[in-house]
């Protein structure tokens, strides 16, 4: 049986583009966060949460999983003359390197807001300032669960010159309550991942 030179070439190159597609399905996977363990995602990352104690509030929370839902509550309490502040981030990796998001359009999430501002911010390794890419408040009715999508492009950083999100560079996902007032917020997340 002989076999033409053209059909080889084509063979070769759907076996290249194959493997490049599977190489970027397998880059980060869509589904981060299902809140079934208590202390890492789906991506085998850790949970944590970071607080403005060191910028001179006092702000707590306390956060659990039940169910397969997340559940974060507490009191935002702002130092004189700096805002209040505390994040849960959900590491990219189990290792802390960067992932890489560049397949993906934006952040979704099932979420509950019922008091307080929640914001969803991507942390990334090109930023050293701590100003990431940050979304608007997430809004919905208090004591229902809501599907949320929040474009990449959409980001913005607070503080800083405005610049791309370098999605190939993203280390975490992060919950933010935030405020520059004395105030209770709690919020529940059922699902966080990307679309």
């Amino acid at each position: 049986m002989k076999v033409e030179h053209s059909n080889i070439k084509t063979l070769l190159t759907t076996l290249i583009a194959l493997g490049a597609i599977a190489a970027c399905a397998a880059a980060t996977p869509p589904l981060l966060e299902d809140y079934s363990d208590s202390r890492t995602n789906k991506l085998g990352g850790t949970r944590h949460q970071f607080d403005d104690k060191s910028a001179g509030s006092k702000s707590q929370a306390t956060l659990h999983c039940e169910n397969g839902v997340l559940k974060v509550k507490g009191e935002l309490m702002p130092g004189r003359g700096v805002p209040a502040f505390i994040s849960v981030a959900s590491l990219l990796s189990a290792d802390g390197k960067p992932g890489d998001l560049s397949g993906y359009t934006g952040i979704r999430l099932r979420v509950k807001v019922t008091k307080g501002i929640l914001s969803v911010q991507v942390s990334s390794a090109d930023v050293t300032n701590f100003d990431f890419h940050s979304s608007a408040p997430v809004a919905g009715k208090p004591g229902e669960f809501k599907d949320v999508r929040i474009a990449f492009k959409d980001l913005k950083r607070s503080w800083s010159p405005q610049t791309a999100l370098n999605l190939k560079s993203a280390t975490s996902i992060n919950l933010v309550s935030f405020g520059m007032e004395k105030g209770a917020f709690a919020y529940e997340v059922d699902e966080l991942g990307f679309y």
